[in-house]
């Protein structure tokens, strides 16, 4: 691992970080009062930023468990991890399939500590861990070829994350990934919609020393499916992608995602 100042800074506790300010919102133990302090400011322009992040890790579960059950796949690769959570992919997947395999990706040395020490695959299966930068496609794929068979269909998952890529980079970005995967390949994405509240709630975290993240117009997120078959209910808040019987699904967020087979 890289101990650079720059790597050094991402440890910081006096100074917010994108990850650990996410955890806050999600109700995790792996913040710091300053990161605490960016939540909250941002929740002040934005009531619906928790209930926003909590929604993405709940459709995040309900795609795997869609991927991993109907659509039998097998193979999981996820980007821009996050900070480890309660039902992280390679556990609600391996529920289901025990053998299933999993690479993460990131290049953030707080995720990747806490990745390595936290998920831990189940026997039948394997999960690995990739420090790289997601803009770099070919790396990234090339380094997930030690845990997946780039033969097999595979699932790309891209949650809440592509907001720190202007909108063109992004949709090139995802069609690199999903370009030379087989037939049966998925994508699995969402982001935040641009309103006038989510704006505010972009300017308000830009004050942080966070990097940005920019909120999309709908057209902007679907055109990363573009030639892919859009699973139903299609693209909409991810609050509607099948919800569980008693989710409350009365004030849909403003994150609107699919799920797309290629």
């Amino acid at each position: 691992m890289n101990n650079s100042p720059e790597t050094d800074a991402q440890f910081r506790s006096g100074v917010p970080h994108s990850a650990r300010v996410w955890n806050y919102w999600i109700e995790g133990k792996d913040h710091y009062p300053v990161d605490q302090e960016l939540g909250d400011q941002v929740l002040a322009s934005y009531p619906q930023a928790r209930e926003l992040a909590l929604a993405s890790r709940a459709f995040q579960v309900r795609a795997v468990q869609y991927l991993a059950g109907e659509a039998g796949i097998t193979q999981f690769l996820d980007i821009g991890t996050g900070l480890p959570a309660q039902n992280s992919t390679h556990e609600t997947a391996q529920i289901i399939q025990p053998q299933a395999r999993i690479a993460y990706v990131d290049n953030d040395p707080l995720v990747l500590a806490h990745a390595r020490a936290l998920l831990t695959s189940a026997p039948a299966g394997m999960t690995d861990y990739i420090d790289a930068d997601m803009l770099d496609a070919e790396r990234v794929l090339e380094k997930a070829s030690r845990t997946l068979d780039m033969t097999r269909p595979i699932a790309v998952m891209l949650l809440s994350t592509l907001g720190h890529t202007e909108p063109k980079t992004g949709i090139g970005l995802t069609r690199r990934y999903m370009r030379d995967l087989p037939a049966g390949s998925h994508l699995v994405l969402c982001d935040t919609i641009s309103t006038p509240e989510t704006v505010a709630a972009q300017e308000a975290y830009a004050a942080g020393d966070t990097p940005p993240y920019l909120v999309r117009q709908p057209e902007e997120i679907l055109a990363s499916a573009d030639g892919m078959t859009v699973v139903e209910p299609r693209f909409g808040s991810i609050s509607l992608w099948r919800p569980n019987p008693d989710d409350d699904i009365s004030n849909p967020v403003d994150q609107w995602g699919f799920v797309a087979r290629k």
